[in-house]
């Protein structure tokens, strides 16, 4: 039997990292793990309480809503003008999506065809490179790593680049190179995306892991930016929640629409108890979630270029 539209696909990374760790684990040798990035701290004692309330609640136990619960959206909202202090519409600028990847792939689909393109960074994690690839566009790659000109990059591949690509993928602090980048940064993208009508999709997966006081700034910022760009955030590292594939989208509202047009064919929500303990911790945490308070991991850097 064909199936035509994985047919060149490689193994999926992680995966072939964990065979080799269990083979590792089985001949003895004592390992450390750089797979799957599940945090070390367990998920807030809130969000597990609420949970197990809110599932022993058999009205709970239905279809729930692809956009997330209003409440839920609510939270989402007021947390990024806490954090970032960016004002979002929790109606027509923000969605919940059933982890970040489920997000970016379906986001994929309702920006790209085939016959687009995109400008990815690389090295990058799996799914940005992917998630065009499954909607049938091509991928430019822009040259990454703490040694770049990162803008310079993406001017250069989108000038070399036909078709002219409609999307730009970003995601800072970076994984796996632990590039960072300024608001100056992201307003040059916004600036340079408005002129030529591009999307550009900024994962903020990491948004809450900076160092030394410092805190990597989100798009959304930008002046202009939700006439361009729309964010994923995840409530994977942030609230120490991998498990409970609980993100959403934020931003520019027609695209924002637009996910929610094809997520209303292919889904409806997470488990309705997530997204009433993902509700409770949103609101729980009032202030600024907690920053990692080790110095700066080695090959860090700061972008802060002109």
């Amino acid at each position: 039997m064909e199936f035509r539209r994985i047919t060149g696909m490689p193994p999926y990374v992680f995966t072939i990292i964990d065979s080799l760790k269990v083979e590792a684990r089985r001949a003895g040798i004592d390992i450390i793990d750089l797979g799957f990035g599940n945090p070390d701290l367990p998920s807030p004692q809130i969000a597990v309480e609420k949970l197990a309330e809110a599932a022993h609640n058999a009205r709970n136990h239905r279809y729930s809503s692809s956009r997330g619960l209003p409440n839920l959206r609510k939270g989402f909202a007021d947390l990024y003008k806490r954090r970032f202090d960016v004002d979002l519409d929790p109606d027509t600028e923000v969605i919940s999506t059933i982890g970040a990847k489920e997000g970016f792939s379906h986001l994929m689909w309702v920006l790209l065809q085939p016959g687009d393109a995109a400008l990815v960074p690389a090295p990058s994690y799996p799914i940005h490179i992917w998630g065009p690839l499954f909607a049938g566009a091509a991928v430019r790659e822009i040259a990454m790593g703490t040694d770049q000109d990162l803008f310079g990059n993406i001017v250069e591949a989108y000038e070399y680049s036909w078709p002219k690509p409609r999307v730009i993928v970003l995601s800072f602090p970076h994984n796996p190179t632990t590039a960072t980048v300024d608001l100056d940064f992201f307003q040059r993208v916004v600036d340079f995306a408005r002129e030529r009508e591009i999307v550009v999709v900024h994962d903020n997966a990491y948004a809450d892991l900076g160092f030394d006081g410092w805190e990597p700034p989100s798009i959304l910022q930008a002046d202009g930016a939700k006439e361009c760009a729309v964010e994923l955030y995840s409530m994977t590292k942030s609230f120490s929640m991998a498990g409970w594939r609980m993100a959403f989208l934020a931003g520019n509202r027609e695209v924002v629409a637009a996910l929610q047009k094809l997520k209303s064919y292919l889904d409806y929500g997470a488990f309705q108890p997530i997204q009433i303990a993902a509700t409770v911790t949103l609101q729980e945490r009032r202030t600024s979630p907690e920053r990692c308070s080790q110095s700066t991991s080695p090959g860090a850097t700061h972008w802060s270029r002109a």
